[in-house]
């Protein structure tokens, strides 16, 4: 009985030494993959540039929906030095106007409560881009908004065996718009492969 007491006695200290061990390793595997995720984060999100002629943005057009209603500049006195010009620029305005107004419409429509307009105002980023040839391609658009500065978000779009002229909208409304106020700088890359094959960015982009 004494020699069976000694065996376990060994036995238990040896296991525990061997879970001791077991422990630190953990530990210490865990720290250095904490370490090598840390290093890596930024580089994450990084594609490599190839632009390719097949892919091309052809324009990007930017609208802004408030919550307040465009005014109607009021008119003065007619100088007959200038009435051509200001016709001219009457018939100009009118014709922006009644572009936004359209626009406002359309981007309202079957919003009826206070809560579905809320929802809706904010800003639109519509992309017009080409692709010359049959693809796979992921449209990526990156923004950094008033109130968080420099930090950078992303919103995606997929396509599959994609032609031709594509249209790709992205919205920042809503909550979003509200909480983090207006977006200030953003580009919007073509990714075909893991590589961005066409760029198109805001002069505040850097």
């Amino acid at each position: 009985m004494f020699h069976i007491g000694i065996r376990s006695a060994l036995t238990g200290s040896h296991a525990a030494g061997l879970i001791w061990l077991m422990r630190f390793t953990c530990a210490v595997a865990l720290l250095l993959s904490v370490s090598s995720l840390a290093r890596a984060d930024p580089e994450q999100g990084k594609l490599p540039l190839a632009l390719n002629p097949d892919f091309q943005f052809r324009k990007a057009k930017i609208y802004t929906l408030s919550q307040n209603l465009p005014r109607n500049k009021g008119q003065r006195g007619n100088n007959p030095a200038t009435q051509t010009s200001k016709a001219s620029f009457k018939s100009s305005s009118a014709i922006q106007e009644a572009s936004l107004n359209f626009e406002r419409s359309y981007r309202m429509y079957g919003a009826v409560t206070a809560l579905d307009q809320r929802q809706r105002f904010g800003q639109y980023f519509d992309f017009f881009w080409r692709a010359k040839r049959p693809s796979d391609v992921t449209v990526r658009f990156e923004y950094k908004q008033e109130k968080l500065r420099a930090f950078v978000q992303a919103k995606e779009q997929a396509y599959q065996n994609v032609h031709g002229t594509n249209r790709s909208e992205f919205r920042v409304v809503g909550d979003e718009y509200f909480d983090d106020g207006q977006v200030l700088a953003w580009r919007c890359l073509l990714i075909e492969h893991g590589r961005i094959v066409a760029e198109k960015r805001s002069f505040l982009w850097d």
